[in-house]
């Protein structure tokens, strides 16, 4: 049974100014000349997604045109970086990297990825760079309200409907970090040498790899830091990530990134379509499976706030990882590093999105900034777990 939806926990968030009152004519143009010559492409557009994701802006749109004489229809998503006044979570937006990523993975797994079609990476069409993807049909676990809220598809599922999600992505994660060969074939996810002297990118050891993942999430902070000031929690988690590197890694191999159930279509319970590739990066795979709890234990957290008993049995660190290790046949260990880790970067992405509420007065100016971060409850027992 659906548990009722807290009146005062609306988290949507606007991501765009931009008008949009023209934009359906000026794709048009520019598809008519990627398309044949004759096409004569129109193009109808759909509302945005507003349920899920906090970054960049998803536009749904039909693509009509002529081929062989006869009018055809196709549903498309364009993903739209946003434009710096729309208060871009991330410091920088690489389209082509995300399409190129996207493009190589249905090339080299099954892992269902919607084909990625033509890319505008000027600016000069929408007035910020964007690429088109088929649409799939499907549905996804929502962001706003958070899934564990209740009165949605998957917390009224079954028991065992849930675990089968639960599995089936899991299944999905271990599929991506076995792409042989990923250093090379994703070179450019390659975050880079860490700080100081050192090999340059994809010629570093695992530790490499993961000294530049911390660098480019401390440079990260410093970016959200610049608009809303200091976050003594977010600067006390990057002190101790610093000062207690994980021993050993398991490898570097390509990782999603923002690996979580709101970034999948699914058709029943099972996956259809793996989105949202821009946190994408070369890394060791404790990121992927740390990130995926701490997501769910994010919405978690809020709900038990707010008194609401949400989805405890769900995405559990041991069963996450059980299932992992039959997909994989790869153990991993200790993930508290990478739970820190996740817990920073959710602080960053709230310090984000909490600035761009403000900038688009959804919300009044706080007098903690750490007032923003929906995490901090958990990130604080985390942090205190560890011993930091």
């Amino acid at each position: 049974m659906s548990q009722p939806v807290a009146p005062d926990a609306d988290l949507t968030l606007q991501r765009s100014s931009r008008d949009a009152s023209d934009s359906a004519a000026r794709l048009a143009r520019w598809l008519a000349a990627r398309l044949p010559a004759g096409a004569d492409p129109g193009v109808a557009l759909g509302s945005g997604v507003d349920a899920n994701g906090m970054s960049s802006e998803t536009v749904v749109l039909d693509v009509t045109w002529t081929e062989g004489g006869q009018r055809r229809t196709r549903g498309y998503v364009a993903r739209v970086a946003p434009t710096p006044q729309d208060v871009p979570v991330f410091p920088a937006y690489d389209l082509a990297g995300q399409h190129e990523a996207m493009r190589l993975v249905a090339e080299l797994t099954d892992v269902p990825v919607p084909a990625v079609r033509w890319i505008e990476p000027t600016g000069e069409v929408l007035g910020s760079p964007f690429f088109l993807m088929d649409r799939v049909e499907g549905r996804v676990p929502p962001d706003v309200l958070p899934y564990p809220f209740g009165d949605n598809w998957l917390f009224d599922a079954s028991a065992d409907e849930q675990r089968r999600l639960q599995d089936r992505t899991v299944e999905v994660v271990a599929a991506l970090h076995a792409v042989p060969d990923a250093a090379s074939r994703f070179d450019f996810l390659d975050p880079g040498p860490g700080p100081g002297p050192g090999p340059g990118p994809g010629t570093g050891t695992d530790t490499d790899t993961l000294r530049a993942v911390l660098a480019r999430t401390r440079a990260w902070y410093e970016f959200a830091k610049a608009d809303v000031g200091p976050s003594p929690t977010a600067e006390r988690a990057l002190a101790w990530l610093e000062t207690h590197e994980p021993a050993t890694t398991t490898g570097t191999v390509l990782c999603w990134g923002d690996a979580r159930i709101g970034n999948i279509l699914y058709d029943g319970f099972e996956p259809a379509g793996v989105l949202d590739w821009e946190m994408a990066t070369l890394g060791p795979r404790e990121l992927d499976l740390s990130w995926l709890v701490t997501a769910h234990q994010v919405f978690q957290s809020i709900v038990e706030v707010l008194g609401l008993p949400g989805m405890p049995g769900f995405l559990r660190e041991d069963d996450v990882l059980a299932t992992y290790e039959r997909a994989s046949g790869v153990r991993l260990g200790d993930l508290d590093w990478y739970h820190v880790h996740s817990g920073l970067q959710w602080c960053i992405v709230f310090m984000r999105t909490g600035f761009r509420q403000l900038h688009f007065g959804e919300i009044a100016e706080p007098d903690d900034i750490e007032s923003l971060m929906h995490n901090l409850p958990l990130l604080l027992d985390t942090l205190e777990r560890v011993g930091a």
